[in-house]
């Protein structure tokens, strides 16, 4: 394991080489990027989208509420793992409002001001995430709960025997 010595001589010879190198890869890339940026100017449209749906499914342990356009198209989402609760504080109806809050100052950008609320599941979340709706000044035109029913529900167990 012999390490290489370089004599101070020897690194001022390398040193102008090296910069010369870096001088012609720094040349290439911004000639490369105004070449791209004449091509890539295009302004990016912002999608306007005045009505939507609110999906909330409230579960026992978290919220998670996905805001979408007309068509299906998810414009934002949140839960309440992800506004920063963990555990059992994730079910609570406080976490549900946190996190419709955090999507709804996401679609605001959006310019949505009318929604139709599709409710799923049985959590404490139900309530506090369309209540959130309507401080947030968000027009509610409808809810509707879409929580499956079971309609004969699942096989009964076996009969005991004595």
């Amino acid at each position: 394991m012999a390490k290489e010595v370089t004599t101070p001589v020897e690194e001022e010879v390398a040193a102008p080489a090296n910069q010369a190198v870096e001088s012609e890869k720094v040349e290439s890339q911004t000639k490369s990027a105004e070449a791209g940026s004449k091509v890539a100017k295009k302004k990016k449209n912002r999608r306007s989208v005045s009505r939507g749906h609110v999906h909330v499914l409230a579960t026992f342990n978290n919220t998670i509420v996905t805001i979408t356009d007309e068509q299906g198209n998810s414009l934002a989402s949140s839960s309440a793992g992800s506004a920063g609760f963990r555990g059992s504080k994730k079910g609570t109806a406080y976490a549900a409002q946190v996190a419709a809050e955090k999507a709804i100052e996401t679609a605001k950008t959006f310019g949505l001001s009318k929604v139709d609320v599709f409710v799923k599941g049985v959590g404490l979340g139900r309530d506090a995430a369309v209540r959130t709706l309507v401080a947030q000044r968000i027009e509610v035109d409808s809810i509707k709960d879409i929580t499956a029913i079971p309609h004969g529900g699942t096989r009964p167990r076996k009969a005991k025997r004595n």
